[in-house]
C-alpha cells in the first residue's frame, strides 16, 4: 500500500512517541567535513567493521579526501540536532575492473555499498534505509548488481543483506553479498525523487535551526 510521504514526514517532525521516520539525504562536497567527523568518531571496533581493518586517523582522512561526490553517491542521516549519525557510500566501478563483479551481469558498471551508523543512532533501522536508497539509486542508473563486502562477524551488515534477500558467500571470516536489481521504472524514479525531496526539506530545517541556535545562544 502506498504511504503518503508528506504525512510520514510530518509525523517525523512532530512530537509523537513513535519511531522517528528515517530520512536519507544525498550528501555533497559541502558535507565532506561532516563525513570525516563521523568516521573519526567511530571507535576501533566500529572502524574494523566498516573498513575491514582498524584504520588509523590519517588513513580515514585519506579515504574521505578521495571520495568523489560527482562520481559515487554518498548518503547520510542527520539527527534532530543536525549531527551526521550515519553514512552510506555507494561506489561505482567498471565491471571488468571489479574483482567483485558477478560473471552473469551484462552491465558495464557494478556498485559496491558500505555503511556505518553511530552508536547513538543504532536500532532505528537506519542501515536498512540507507541500503534501500542505494538500491533504488542503482536501479535508476540501470545498474543490476549491488555488492557488499564485510567481515562475517558484522551482524548489522549480515542482517541488512539477509533482509534484502542478497546472495551471501562466506570465506575465511569474510562475506560477500550480492543483490540482483530490477530495471528502472516510473515508480522507482518517483520514489527516489520523493525521498530526496523530503530529506532535503528536513535537512534544510535542521540546518537553519542549528544556525539559529548558534546565533542566538551565546557560548559559555
Amino acid at each position: 500500500m502506498f504511504t503518503n510521504p508528506f504525512s510520514s514526514w510530518l509525523s517525523a517532525r512532530s512530537g509523537r512517541k513513535t519511531r522517528r521516520k528515517v530520512l536519507v539525504k544525498q550528501l555533497h562536497e559541502r558535507d565532506r567535513h561532516r563525513v570525516l567527523r563521523h568516521f573519526l568518531a567511530l571507535d576501533n571496533s566500529d572502524r574494523l567493521l566498516r573498513f575491514g581493518t582498524n584504520l588509523p586517523d590519517e588513513l580515514v582522512e585519506a579515504y574521505v579526501a578521495k571520495i568523489d561526490f560527482s562520481h559515487d553517491t554518498v548518503y547520510g542521516v542527520y539527527n534532530p540536532v543536525f549531527k551526521l549519525v550515519a553514512v552510506g557510500h555507494l561506489a561505482f566501478a567498471p565491471t571488468q575492473a571489479s574483482t567483485h563483479a558477478l560473471s552473469s551481469t551484462t552491465k558495464d558498471i557494478v556498485a559496491e555499498f558500505g555503511v556505518s551508523v553511530s552508536a547513538s543512532a543504532r536500532g532505528l533501522g537506519i542501515g536498512s534505509k540507507l541500503f534501500e536508497r542505494a538500491a533504488i539509486r542503482c536501479r535508476n542508473l540501470d545498474v543490476d548488481t549491488l555488492y557488499m563486502h564485510c567481515l562475517s562477524s558484522n551482524q548489522t551488515m549480515m542482517h541488512i543483506a539477509k533482509k534484502a534477500g542478497m546472495e551471501i558467500q562466506r570465506d575465511y571470516g569474510e562475506a560477500d553479498a550480492y543483490l540482483r536489481l530490477l530495471p528502472p521504472d516510473p515508480a522507482s524514479m518517483l520514489r527516489e525523487a520523493i525521498d530526496e525531496q523530503f530529506a532535503t526539506i528536513d535537512y534544510t530545517l535542521k540546518a537553519n535551526t542549528r544556525a539559529a541556535v548558534k546565533f542566538f545562544v551565546p557560548k559559555k
